[in-house]
């Protein structure tokens, strides 16, 4: 579970816990990372702030009995529904563009345009509502890459430069979500991991052993992360997982991911390339080798937030839960975007 996710979790868990009796609890998630439940941002503040002032308009249970759930929910969409302006809407996405226009035209997240949304959120909730508003600071690993990369391989001393491609249909190979970066300053060994890689034994039995070579592993029965493990167990170089061929969606390169805390270069190749390369490297060992070079955006953490903001009362049969994400892609300052809310 990523770190964002532990971050929602615990601040869903915290709402849950803290409500109290006779009113309905309405908290929001900024979520930066895990995007999960959103609606538009700017949607949401509004909301909010509609919500606190009308709530009593919904539902008062110290008035009269409960009502259903489900006449709960027509009640309090239609009343919230006639209390959005569009003018308040967009106070709010006028807001969002003035931060990222001051910050180098972005609002995505570890730029100081997020930082500027994350204290106009704070700060706007804590001036307008009644609401507990709380920060919970954590560490996230940026998995983009800074440019496409590159892998060539080496058989009986042909070089191949193998096609990078976002388009599945032509690519032969694609980036493993959470590879290091890496720039190999020459060829590397491959060495040819038995059957699939998810035991020790498939592990000391590789020949030659794995450490300081490139693994090259083909999908299945155990997970990725685990081959992943495996083969930092063992010290290779890099690793190299490929398709198994067992079906038509099982032959084209896919983006996998390992475990947030790998260390080593790993590529998701093509069922042909990959079987091409096991193959030629067990006809002939030691004749095949390939060189690798990942960048990666950011390879060290960097601190985000959630926000969390929970009514002072609420009875917990009787819950409403608005989430948004609060970051912008990096190109632009994100101010569009599809959403959802959830009752």
């Amino acid at each position: 579970m990523s770190s964002s996710e532990d971050l929602q979790l615990e601040c869903n868990n915290k709402i849950l816990k803290s409500v109290h009796h006779n009113k309905v609890i309405i908290p929001i998630l900024a979520i930066s990372i895990t995007l999960g439940t959103i609606i538009v941002l700017a949607l949401s503040i509004t909301t909010l702030f509609k919500v606190n002032k009308k709530f009593d308009q919904i539902i008062d249970n110290d008035k009269g009995p409960k009502i259903s759930s489900k006449a709960f929910q027509q009640s309090s969409n239609s009343i919230l529904a006639t209390s959005i302006r569009i003018e308040e809407v967009m106070s709010h996405i006028n807001e969002l563009q003035r931060i990222g226009t001051a910050s180098n035209g972005t609002r995505a997240v570890n730029t100081p345009g997020f930082n500027a949304t994350l204290d106009y959120i704070s700060n706007y909730l804590t001036a307008n509502t009644n609401y507990k508003v709380t920060k919970s600071f954590f560490y996230v690993i940026q998995t983009g890459l800074a440019r496409q990369p590159i892998l060539l391989s080496s058989i009986n001393n042909t070089i191949t430069n193998h096609t990078y491609s976002t388009n599945a249909s032509v690519s032969e190979f694609y980036q493993a979500q959470y590879t290091a970066s890496t720039n190999f300053t020459d060829y590397i060994e491959l060495t040819v991991i038995p059957n699939v890689g998810c035991s020790d034994d498939d592990w000391s039995n590789a020949s030659p052993s794995p450490a300081g070579r490139v693994a090259l592993v083909k999908r299945g029965e155990c997970t990725f992360v685990e081959k992943g493990v495996l083969a930092s167990q063992y010290n290779a170089a890099a690793i190299l997982i490929y398709n198994d061929g067992a079906a038509p969606d099982r032959v084209s390169p896919i983006g996998i991911s390992l475990s947030e805390n790998n260390t080593l270069p790993a590529l998701f190749l093509s069922f042909q390339l990959g079987q091409n390369l096991a193959d030629a490297a067990q006809r002939t060992p030691g004749n095949v080798s390939v060189f690798i070079n990942i960048v990666r955006l950011n390879e060290l953490p960097f601190p985000s937030a959630n926000i969390c903001a929970d009514t002072p009362t609420g009875d917990i049969t009787q819950t409403i839960v608005i989430g948004s994400h609060s970051d912008g892609v990096p190109d632009g300052p994100g101010i569009n975007d599809n959403g959802t809310v959830i009752i």
